[in-house]
């Protein structure tokens, strides 16, 4: 059977991902932290990781990015998922008695417009299902969660207000990652990783490779770099496999114009 690890306790968007991905029969390992999401892959204690790169509202997850540098482990595929935020109590709790609302910061972010209208003591912590866990083993009267409607049903949660982002168009982004390099799809993307040369007109020429072969960008972030204070690395996703000689091209090029390149995967694009 196929194992998967992801960040967060059962019932987390990050499951949820997975089972999108992966399907529902398949061994779970929940992981307090990113970094041991990559751990476990890379230990091949697992066959996969699942983790958020993206959401459409928060922007980029940084912390992926780092680690996606860091290790040595492939981007074999990508999903979207819609997130909408529920916020649930333990059975027979009213709305109106919520004196305090627990959640990871991002949730809390995004359904800000809600929270502002309610008179409560909103505290941060490290996962959004995680929180509703944290409700109904300590049997916490008087407070909420922001969870996922299905966080509820694993955790016999009462959901006291559905649907409540500030934006319905939120969405979250979710790289699988893995040992092993995947399969081209009929659509592809290719994501790396490069740090340009200190010269005038570097970063033009770098992406000057994509531009000349008509390979469209459909990312680029930079982010500062680990080893020099001052130094960006520049991540990149574009259309297109590293089996297709026009982007094995392109690559070469910018290889000429970068002191560092890495190819974090190439792998079939998300709908």
């Amino acid at each position: 059977m196929i194992k998967v690890a992801f960040q967060g306790d059962r019932g987390a968007f990050s499951e949820d991902a997975t089972i999108k991905l992966f399907g529902r029969d398949i061994d779970f390992l929940p992981c307090l932290h990113f970094h041991d999401v990559f751990q476990a892959t890379s230990e091949n204690k697992v066959n996969f990781g699942v983790i958020p790169i993206e959401n459409s509202q928060a922007g980029s997850i940084n912390e992926t990015y780092d680690l996606l540098l860091a290790y040595p482990l492939k981007i074999c595929a990508e999903i979207v998922l819609r997130i909408s935020h529920c916020l649930m109590a333990l059975p027979g709790e009213r709305l109106a008695n919520i004196t305090t609302v627990y959640s990871h910061p991002q949730a809390l972010a995004q359904c800000d417009e809600f929270l502002s209208k309610l008179d409560v003591e909103i505290v941060p912590v490290y996962d959004t299902a995680g929180s509703a866990k944290m409700i109904e083993e300590k049997q916490l009267r008087g407070c909420a969660a922001i969870a996922s409607g299905r966080a509820a049903e694993i955790y016999g949660m009462e959901i006291l207000a559905p649907k409540i982002e500030t934006n319905i168009n939120n969405y979250t982004r979710f790289f699988a990652i893995s040992k092993k390099e995947a399969r081209p799809g009929e659509k592809n993307k290719t994501s790396l990783v490069f740090i340009a040369r200190h010269i005038p007109g570097a970063l033009y020429r770098a992406l000057g490779a994509f531009a000349t072969r008509n390979i469209n960008l459909t990312k680029l972030e930079s982010r500062p770099g680990k080893s020099k204070p001052w130094e960006y690395v520049f991540y990149v996703d574009f259309e297109g496999h590293l089996n297709k000689q026009v982007c094995q091209q392109a690559i070469e090029e910018l290889q000429k114009e970068a002191t560092f390149v890495k190819i974090l995967g190439s792998y079939p694009q998300a709908e």
